[in-house]
Order: structure tokens, then C-alpha cells, then sequence
């Protein structure tokens, strides 16, 4: 199946709302935890692996840290929350992205990572559908540089 990918507009208010917590409890921790491993192994290999640690032990921080996130806005248990420090753990993601310029171009190669990690589990395709929603809505959050025809654009 192919996902739908639509465009960051500038300006653009972005909708979106969590995973159906049936997208947990279908795949489970340890699938979910499967799920985003695949992903982020992906991603390691990817055009935007650069926006992650190079060492080894580093990314695997890493991919311990985003899962928790993941795991808990799936609704799984509240395994993130100290790391938000007390903000909304939407809005705590996309903050961590602030010391990063992410164009639409690396959102996109991210988005194809998650299709590639998503495409081989093994669940209701609506679930997936809802999942994919989500990360394909929120993922505009964490786009703070635009360019078009050559011109810079942050998105403020």
C-alpha cells in the first residue's frame, strides 16, 4: 500500500490527533518497540542519518529514548513522561527538532523510512492507516526550514 504524503504548507495549521490506542495494543511493547527498532535501523541507513549520532552506543540511546515517546503516545504506559519535563509530549518533540534544520526533503525521507518499517507489520491495515495519520500530520511540526525555487522560508 502506498501512504499518502501531503506537502508542509507555511502557515498552515496543522491538525492532528494521537494514535488509536488499538495500534498499541494490537502490536504490544514489545511489537511496537520491534516496530521502531526497524525503523530507526532504517533511518541509520538513510539520506538523514546525519541528523543522528554517528556512534554507535549514541544512537542506540537514541532509538531507547524516541521509542518510549512512541510507546506512550500510542498509549502504552507513561514511559516518556520524564523526559517532557512537564510539557505536552507532542510539543516536547517537536522542540527537541529546534536545533535542527529540517527541510520537507529530510520529513520526507523520514516518512519513507516509516513506510518501509510499517509496510512489514503484520496488523489491520486500519491501524496502520491511523498510525501513519498521525506521524504524517505531526511530522510537519518538526519542519522549521523551507525552501522553495532557491528561496529560505522558516516556518515560524
Amino acid at each position: 500500500m502506498s501512504y499518502e504524503v501531503t506537502k508542509t504548507v507555511i502557515g498552515e495549521k496543522i491538525n492532528f490527533k494521537n494514535p488509536n490506542p488499538a495500534f498499541y495494543e494490537a502490536l504490544g511493547e514489545e511489537g511496537l518497540r520491534k516496530l521502531m527498532y526497524d525503523f530507526y535501523d532504517i533511518i541509520y541507513e538513510s539520506e538523514i542519518a546525519n541528523f543522528f549520532p554517528q556512534d554507535h552506543e549514541e544512537f542506540e540511546k537514541v532509538k531507547v529514548k524516541n521509542t518510549k515517546f512512541f510507546i506512550q503516545i500510542c498509549g502504552g504506559p507513561k514511559v516518556y513522561e520524564n523526559e517532557a519535563k512537564g510539557m505536552e509530549l507532542n510539543e516536547y518533540m517537536v522542540r527537541l527538532h529546534d536545533d535542527f534544520s529540517i527541510y520537507e526533503k529530510s520529513r520526507l525521507e523520514w516518512l519513507g523510512c516509516m513506510q518501509q518499517a510499517l509496510q512489514k507489520v503484520d496488523i489491520a491495515q486500519e491501524l496502520k492507516d491511523d498510525f501513519w495519520n498521525y506521524v504524517e500530520s505531526f511530522s510537519k511540526l518538526t519542519v522549521n526550514s523551507l525552501v522553495d525555487d532557491g528561496k529560505f522560508y522558516a516556518n515560524l
